[in-house]
């Protein structure tokens, strides 16, 4: 395998692993997300900055969820 190769595979793993990251980090915050409004006591403004995290999260995965698929009209 040539360094080029070795370095397209070096890339492609780091964005797959940072992939999986984000989808755990989405996924636990859905969860936390979800307990906090079942409290009465919830405090507002951190719900929202948790939900607003989350939808940053969902732009990243989407982002580099079209990065790594091939264009399909290529």
């Amino acid at each position: 395998m040539s360094g080029d190769e070795e370095k397209i595979n070096t890339e492609l793993f780091q964005q797959i692993q940072r992939l999986r990251e984000l989808r755990i980090e989405h996924r636990d915050l859905d969860d936390v997300i979800e307990r906090l409004t079942m409290d009465l006591y919830v405090d507002e403004l951190q719900l929202r900055r948790l939900k607003k995290r989350k939808l940053l999260l969902k732009d990243q995965i989407a982002r580099l969820e079209s990065e790594l698929i091939p264009d399909m009209n290529a």
